[in-house]
């Protein structure tokens, strides 16, 4: 089955465009590096290489020093290809003995659940009574997360259907006018910078969503609540880089999407002022904001190092997982292994891909979301605040 680009499925680590090398996750030598960046001096180099066995001793006392240098760079290539054809095998056996139901079925039906709610949680605001005006403001908000967060996540994936015309029309829908960004951008940042240059510090890193600025309780508790103003105050900048035709299209869902929603506050759930109206939309489209910025930024690890060792699982949860997906939460590493796959493939193929990298003593890293966010307050300044340079690679993302 082509799952993305035509290709069967294709792994973390696999080319996205010219500057990306071939380096594979899975080698324990973390993530591509862009070309110019400089190489690592040989301190670093052994702290990558800590506790891996990348192949066979140099050479045999016969070897010139320069045939030894390359042998020693096609050894873990070589074992790098052969990890990734095996595990990839597996996966594709998985894949192809699953049904629609389970390759795209599943998360569609969610998403299509979280849309039919909408009408509820607009009737629930319309109640002078405290408890189901909070159960619509909860309604409201998770759906909100639902279709832009997972929805998002999948359509700039091309993850919910098999078409990429179709795939094209639910990305301007998540995107555009669910989430008020620009498709182009979302899926370029996302999908090629992000999974590209996943460790790569102002690219695809978790720093990039630092502010300095602000220190760790602000940052981590009262900043997120900006992030519905701050998107399509982001997007409208971005819209620079796209052509034209696509940034009127854009604009218009952008416009669409956002009055929609204060319209049906206003007509629907019984608003009385324009004021009142805006506030009930911020309060929607930021109450799972706190979750989703952490979630971003908890992909660094617990040292830093030059090379990473991977992505980062955080364990099941009903509500995230519901809101943001297996992808983004119990399952990040094995998205970012096959990230064609949708959320429910991902946690189909969980327990294969767990117990062939721990078969193999590769890394699976996996974290609990109360550690992460105890690791970032007590060392807010370390990794948020005073980050390496661009030359240097931090960890799990």
């Amino acid at each position: 089955m082509p799952l993305e680009n035509g290709d069967p499925v294709r792994w973390r680590g696999q080319r996205v465009n010219s500057e990306v090398s071939s380096t594979s996750q899975l080698t324990g030598t973390g993530d591509p590096q862009p070309q110019g960046t400089p190489a690592p001096d040989s301190s670093r180099t052994e702290a990558m290489t800590e506790g891996w066995e990348l192949g066979p001793a140099l050479g045999d006392g016969h070897m010139t020093p320069g045939g030894a240098l390359q042998q020693a760079g096609q050894e873990p290539r070589r074992r790098e290809e052969a990890l990734m054809a095996e595990l990839s095998e597996l996966v594709q056996k998985v894949v192809k003995s699953s049904s629609w139901w389970e390759r795209h079925g599943m998360d569609i039906s969610i998403l299509a659940c979280s849309f039919f709610l909408l009408p509820a949680g607009f009737l629930c605001l319309r109640s002078a009574q405290a408890i189901p005006f909070l159960v619509g403001v909860l309604t409201l908000g998770v759906v909100h997360h639902t279709l832009t967060v997972k929805g998002g996540h999948l359509a700039s994936h091309n993850a919910l259907t098999e078409s990429k015309s179709w795939g094209k029309v639910w990305a301007i829908f998540f995107i555009e006018l669910c989430s008020a960004f620009t498709a182009e951008q979302a899926t370029y940042n996302h999908v090629k910078i992000h999974h590209g240059y996943t460790n790569i510090i102002g690219l695809g890193d978790s720093s990039t969503w630092k502010l300095p600025f602000l220190n760790r309780y602000i940052y981590m508790f009262i900043a997120p609540l900006a992030v519905p103003i701050i998107t399509p105050l982001v997007a409208l900048n971005l819209l620079r880089n796209v052509e034209w035709k696509a940034a009127l299209r854009t604009l218009c869902c952008m416009l669409v999407g956002l009055y929609c929603h204060y319209w049906l506050l206003l007509h629907i759930s019984g608003f009385q002022s324009p004021w009142s109206a805006l506030l009930c939309m911020l309060l929607t489209r930021s109450l799972l904001a706190h979750p989703y910025i952490h979630v971003n930024i908890f992909q660094k690890p617990k040292r830093i190092h030059l090379m990473s060792l991977g992505v980062l699982n955080l364990p099941r949860n009903a509500l995230l997982d519901w809101s943001f997906g297996h992808s983004l939460i119990s399952c990040h590493v094995e998205h970012h292994l096959f990230p064609s796959l949708s959320d429910n493939m991902c946690l189909k193929i969980k327990p294969i891909v767990s117990q062939y990298l721990k078969q193999k003593k590769l890394p699976y890293n996996e974290d609990t979301y109360t550690s992460r966010l105890r690791l970032f307050l007590q060392r807010y300044e370390e990794l948020m605040v005073h980050a390496p340079p661009i030359t240097e690679l931090v960890g799990i993302q």
